[in-house]
């Protein structure tokens, strides 16, 4: 069984039944008296499946709790869950298993009188883990002293010794009690627990001999084999491998993932120790679990006339061993059946099936008064016997009611016992319902239910009842069998409404029976039984002899009683307990039967909801008014609907009611008003009253949060006021002084700034030394914000004061070489031979021709034109010369100075100026004399050629626009730097050999070129206009 999960969402504080009812629609209901449809049974299961799917796991029906299992772990079990339940109203808090076990406490030390609470449901539906949830509760919320610890200590303990000797795995738990438990805590008057008393019932002891496939033993027999030392096994005789032995391979499953098996046993052994048990009694105890072991090893054969024999006795006397028993004594009481007749005792041998029937029914018995044994001495250990006047809280876990497909002696003393628990149930109901309405003076109204009481008298009535023929049939002489009781029962209940066999009921019925069955309707519903079992079962009948072998281990009485009537007897006697106290009850439901968390299976749950008779419990907690609240609480809770009971009522708290429902508009047959409480027929009135008071609420928490928000605001706005007045003048202070010191900081460094300024040129002293250090930062920092970029800016550099002019001058050459070491760097090789061209032409122009300045940041090409736009023709006839430089020009003629546009194209050995297809004129650079340009900004080139030849032509001019580029390519490849000449005024040249031209160059206001009237070219140029062409 797992943990519980709190509310969702809520306050772990005022979490009552009222205030959840707003999210019903969402969470379901927590209590089942309020469902609207409280007799629909799909209304019900939808409200149990809507609170499971936000884990709330637990719902009330009035007092009684319902719980699913949830087969996961929710937190609600810890310490702080425990203070919250304490001391708290039943319906204040959340539905929760503290809030039953704290009510019980509380009315119980309250009214000074018994209570118990009755656990039930399915194998695997967690009732076990209930009760141990209910201990610990006690545990920790009663008083504490060194000696209420340790009866607390052992009643906890008690619990994992009665599970490893009375649990085991079944189909569907794999901790299944298979015994029924009642245990009463006592109470003295101050509230402390101070004992504790544990009554059991119908254990299985058949399991003992005989499991379903799929099911375990006892726990205890694989926790000893698993679990024990070694020495002790030794002395046991046993072996660690439960496969070795025949009580616990029947099952084909001794190993279960789920059970630790040697965890259990070290969690036992110490359980022992606390509940007192000595190293002797420890001993004896695992002494008579062993003999078990090897009693069901003990091998029957048969001998020449079907006798049974025993050829192999090693297990036997590990038997006799360990319980202290002759070893022939032993074998004769399993092999032979005494047989009395008046003082004469005679020995007849047995069958093999005889044989092996005494042995599993000694077997049996061993566990079951060992079993009971340990009941005993744990209740030892938890007496009280101090003869104060002492309370007690019972806790019953037993099993709930149970259909199976096939149902034998086992289901049917278990559903006996949920109809006699059931009986008890309606009765007490009622009768607390019935109290409760003449305490508070309304009048009773009668409440149809099912009276199972023709059931229960079907069952146990004398001389007619199911027990009293199963006894009969028992004990009459000849040969009973299980038909014959069958038989029995036909003949004197045939005529019964509630028992049906398959003879006699009608064709269509008859269907669904075999021949060995019978079919009861129960309270919950039908349940077929099938009749084989139920003689050997109610028997477990134990022949003279093994008799006498158990008399030497317990001195148990002769007088023999069945199993059916010791558990009637049992019933009866807890029937009185439980009717002598108050009843309080939990019933816990299985959410699937595969145990996956979150998973509800609606048809596995209404079954159970069926069964443990949940809709008739409801049914008749509705049968009247479905809610009842004290005066003062009701008024509490819903005064602000009212306007004469809001905000306060003055007067008696009944009649505030009375007022209250009338302004709600309470028709007369919706509620009655008692003496104490108010009760409320129908749950649609509450809800429309709670839906009333959530919408109220938000209004009144609005005026109620601006109401005080309005107070809040005041009042911190008078104390930010005062700790603003406060800071305003402290800061002002603060600020005033802090002038002050500044204004006279100020005042001295400009005394000590103005003589330092007056003494500037005198040596360092004390008066200017801080001067003469700020105008040294000062031009500094200037300096550092105003440092040329380029190596080329030689004016931007800043004026030193007189003091720094050396340390300037240092400076600047540092900087000059940073830049230059930077530029020089960071020139790549194309740039590094514009830069050896452009070393070239500063040697030849610089500071002679005045268009130089502004072509020194203009780039030089490779060529001007590309070899593309050079004539084809032309290419063939100085392909053998490698073209270095070509470039657009205008050539003038010797004669009359016409211009024509031609090429310049410069070889390795020799300058062509080509006409499209057709080379003018070819100049061997060994011919060049010289080459003349003017100082001016013109473009003018005249190349001076060597010529003896009157037919050979003369002096080359021409305009070129790239003048600079031009020359400084043909100085390099011609190697002709040295022929470059700059002249200033005219220049002659040859027209051809012995006649002479001459270029004149002036400037004017418009550029031009033209011949003068005096046969010379005449070249203009402006100062202001200059193209782009020009500066080139």
């Amino acid at each position: 069984f797992c943990l519980l999960k709190k509310e969702k969402k809520r306050k772990p504080t005022k979490l009552d039944m009222e205030g959840a009812l707003t999210a019903r629609d969402r969470v379901g209901i927590q209590d089942f008296v309020l469902l609207d449809t409280h007799t629909s049974e799909t209304a019900f299961l939808g409200n149990l499946k809507k609170r499971f799917s936000e884990d709330l796991i637990y719902t009330y029906i009035g007092t009684l709790l319902v719980s699913v299992n949830p087969y996961k772990e929710l937190d609600i079990y810890s310490k702080k869950q425990m203070d919250i339940y304490m001391g708290v109203n039943f319906f204040e808090l959340p539905p929760h298993i503290y809030a039953l076990a704290d009510n019980a406490y509380h009315t119980m030390m309250a009214e000074a009188n018994n209570h118990f609470i009755l656990i039930s449901g399915e194998s695997g539906a967690g009732k076990t883990e209930a009760s141990k949830k209910i201990l610990q509760y006690y545990a920790v919320s009663c008083p504490s002293t060194t000696l209420l610890d340790s009866v607390r200590d052992r009643m906890l303990v008690s619990n994992p010794v009665l599970e490893a000797f009375g649990n085991a795995k079944t189909l569907k738990n794999d901790n299944s009690s298979r015994f029924g438990k009642y245990m009463d805590i006592q109470f003295d008057i101050q509230g402390d627990a101070v004992g504790g008393h544990i009554l059991s019932y119908l254990l299985e002891k058949s399991r003992v001999v005989h499991q379903n496939h799929g099911e375990r033993n006892f726990h205890i027999f694989y926790q000893l084999v698993e679990g024990g030392e070694e020495d002790l096994l030794h002395q046991l005789g046993l072996e660690s491998n439960c496969q070795h032995y025949s009580y616990l391979v029947q099952d084909e499953c001794a190993n279960v993932t789920s059970i630790n098996d040697k965890n259990d046993w070290k969690t036992v052994r110490n359980a022992l120790s606390v509940i007192d048990f000595d190293e002797s009694d420890i001993q004896h105890l695992f002494g008579i679990i062993a003999s078990v072991l090897h009693l069901g090893n003990v091998q029957f054969e048969a001998d020449s006339k079907g006798y049974a024999t025993l050829n192999k006795n090693t297990e036997l006397r590990w038997v006799s061993t360990l319980l202290g028993i002759n070893v022939q004594v032993l074998q004769e009481g399993l092999t032979y059946r005494k047989i009395e007749a008046k003082t004469d005792e005679v020995l007849s041998p047995f069958t093999v099936d005889h044989a092996i029937y005494a042995r599993n029914a000694l077997a049996k018995a061993i566990y079951g008064r060992t079993f009971t044994w340990l009941v005993n001495k744990i209740n030892d250990s938890m007496e009280n016997k101090e003869p104060s006047r002492k309370t007690v809280i019972g806790l019953l876990d037993i099993y709930g009611f149970e259909v199976f497909y096939v149902n034998s002696f086992e289901q049917f003393c278990i559903n006996y016992c949920n109809e006699k628990l059931q009986q008890l149930f309606i009765q007490l109901t009622l009768k607390s319902e019935q109290e409760e309405y003449e305490a508070e003076g309304i009048g009773w109204e009668p409440v149809q239910f099912f009276n199972n009481k023709i059931i229960c008298d079907l069952v146990e009535e004398k001389h007619r009842g199911i027990i009293s023929v199963l006894d009969e049939e028992c004990l009459r002489p000849g040969e009973a069998t299980d038909f014959t009781f069958l038989e029995k029962l036909e003949e004197k209940m045939g005529s019964h409404p509630h028992f049906i066999t398959h003879k006699l009921s009608d064709k269509k019925i008859r269907k669904t029976l075999d021949r060995g069955d019978f079919r009861l309707l129960h309270y919950a519903g039908e349940v077929t039984y099938g009749v084989v079992g139920f003689i050997d079962k109610n028997n477990d009948m134990l022949y003279r002899n093994i008799k006498y072998v158990s008399l030497l281990l317990w001195s148990i009485i002769h007088v023999y009683l069945t199993d059916k009537l010791q558990f009637k007897s049992s019933l009866l006697g807890l029937t009185d307990i439980l009717m002598s106290k108050e009843p309080w009850y939990v019933r816990c439901l299985k959410s699937n039967e595969s145990k996956q968390p979150g998973r509800f299976d609606d048809v596995l749950v209404r079954h159970q909801v069926k069964y443990l008779g949940l809709m008739e419990h409801l049914r008749v907690r509705r049968a009247g008014f479905a809610y009842r609240r004290r005066y003062e609480l009701f008024l509490q809770r819903y005064k602000p609907l009212c306007p004469a009971t809001w905000p306060h009522w003055r007067g008696v708290a009944a009649e505030g009611v009375e007022v209250l429902v009338q302004h709600l508009g309470y028709l007369p047959d919706e509620y009655k008003m008692g003496r104490t409480k108010i009760f409320i027929r129908h749950p649609r009135t509450l809800f429309a009253t709670e839906d009333a008071f959530e919408v109220c609420k938000h209004k009144l928490a609005s005026r109620i949060q601006a109401q005080y928000k309005g107070y809040r605001q005041k009042g911190e706005f008078r104390r930010q006021k005062e700790a603003a007045t406060k800071i305003e003048t402290c800061w002002r202070g603060v600020q005033a002084r802090k002038e002050k010191e500044r204004r006279q900081w100020a005042v001295k460094v400009i005394k000590k700034f103005i003589k330092g300024y007056m003494t500037r040129g005198e040596a360092k002293t004390t008066d200017n030394s801080e001067y003469l250090a700020f105008v040294r930062q000062n031009y500094l920092n200037r300096l550092k914000d105003n440092l040329p970029k380029t190596v080329l800016d030689k004016i931007s550099w800043l004026t030193p004061p007189p003091v720094l002019t050396e340390a300037s001058a240092i400076l600047r050459q540092l900087h000059m070489r940073v830049m230059v070491t930077r530029y020089v760097r960071g020139i790549t090789a194309q740039q590094k031979a514009q830069l050896q061209l452009k070393g070239i032409t500063s040697v030849i122009f610089k500071d002679k021709k005045d268009s130089y300045p502004q072509s020194v940041s203009q780039p030089f090409v490779d060529t001007r034109i590309s070899e593309q736009d050079i004539n084809m023709k032309i290419l063939q006839i100085i392909r053998h010369e490698r073209i270095k430089y070509s470039v657009p020009v205008v050539k003038y003629d010797r004669n009359g100075f016409k211009p024509r546009p031609r090429q310049l194209i410069l070889t390795q050995t020799a300058a062509y100026v080509v006409d499209e297809a057709k080379i003018k004129q070819k100049v061997q650079y060994t011919t060049l004399k010289g080459v003349s340009v003017s100082t001016l900004s013109d473009s003018i080139i005249i190349f001076h050629i060597a010529s003896e030849d009157v037919k050979q032509k003369g002096d080359l001019v021409i305009q070129c626009d790239h003048l600079f580029e031009v020359l400084t390519k043909l100085s390099v490849v011609a190697n002709k730097q040295s022929a470059i000449n700059v002249v200033q005024g005219s220049i002659s040249f040859q027209i051809q050999a012995g006649k002479e031209g001459i270029v004149d160059f002036s400037s004017g206001q418009e550029s031009m070129v033209y011949k003068d009237k005096n046969g010379h070219l005449m070249v203009v140029r402006t100062k202001t206009a200059q193209t782009y062409k020009d500066l080139l």
